[in-house]
């Protein structure tokens, strides 16, 4: 199984330390929130030049913030910088009350403005000259774009039906949080195939992230997850994705239980039509050391094992 875990840590040693360890273990890719370090690119640089081919990854950096031609050549600093391939782009609009309440941005067209970003930033990392006028971004770079040293694939967190299609048209795949096996099946995968084969593209990355826990006490492990989660409760977009999958919270839809059934539902979202999957560990019980050894544990042995 293609394996990755969360990134990010305290201080820069311990993101660096990190990184080192989850390459020796085996695991395929590092995502690393946009709080990381302030900056995950920052992050993602430093563990980049430690290591030598793990994935690293952010999911996701947000768009509104940041202007694509801009975006675009921070992701080139970061490719030079690694001075290796393995750095992924995960793109998302974020959320309305982040959007427009703490930056004081408009979020009245989520759909066309990540459209219009995504188009921008995937010419940009391609090499192409883009001059574009949109409804919400205008970009002329004439020069202004850094070459890249290696390739940068880019995923976009795409729930709907029209984020969908522009990643499968546009970016190199979707990157999901909170998204069950059934979801995947009945919503994403489908979708985003149909878009990329509709014009000729490669078939595209489906990175599912979920709370991962081995425990033996399955509802134990649940209430974990409730008892941290309470921030997505007031997240609209969250809230559509559980409730396409029938779940009503973040502990619904989180891979718990022993090492067999932890095994089976990790298998079950690349049934569904993930290619990678994003376990965020969390632990559970008194022994916090313990419950999330025992996680990676397993982790460990899916992602080294062949078959």
């Amino acid at each position: 199984m293609r394996i990755g875990l969360t990134g990010g840590a305290s201080s820069t040693d311990k993101i660096v330390h990190q990184a080192v360890q989850a390459e020796a273990d085996g695991f395929t890719s590092l995502w690393y929130a946009s709080s990381v370090a302030g900056d995950p690119l920052a992050a993602l640089t430093v563990a980049g030049r430690a290591t030598t081919s793990i994935e690293l990854g952010t999911a996701v950096l947000q768009t509104y913030p940041c202007h694509p031609l801009l975006q675009a050549n921070r992701v080139a600093a970061v490719s030079e910088a690694m001075g290796r391939r393995g750095f992924t782009l995960g793109l998302g609009p974020s959320h309305e009350s982040l959007v427009r309440e703490v930056y004081g941005l408009s979020y009245d067209r989520p759909g066309q403005n990540t459209e219009e970003y995504v188009r921008i930033v995937a010419a940009l990392l391609h090499g192409e000259e883009v001059d574009i006028r949109g409804q919400e971004w205008t970009t002329r770079s004439a020069g202004r774009m850094v070459p890249l040293a290696h390739e940068v694939p880019v995923l976009l967190s795409a729930m709907s039906p029209r984020m969908l299609r522009v990643a499968g048209q546009y970016a190199d795949g979707t990157i999901l949080w909170m998204a069950s096996a059934k979801v995947i099946e009945s919503r994403v995968a489908s979708a985003i195939h149909a878009a990329a084969t509709g014009v000729g593209r490669a078939t595209p990355r489906i990175v599912a992230g979920l709370p991962v826990a081995v425990h033996d006490d399955a509802d134990e492990a649940r209430e974990a997850v409730a008892a941290t989660a309470t921030m997505y409760a007031g997240m609209p977009n969250y809230q559509r994705i559980l409730e396409v999958g029938g779940a009503s919270s973040p502990a619904d839809v989180a891979i718990v239980g022993d090492e067999t059934s932890v095994r089976t539902q990790l298998q079950g979202l690349l049934d569904a039509g993930a290619t990678d999957i994003w376990a965020a560990v969390f632990p559970v019980g008194a022994d916090a050391k313990a419950s999330v050894g025992r996680t990676k544990d397993l982790l460990r042995e899916l992602a080294t094992t062949d078959g």
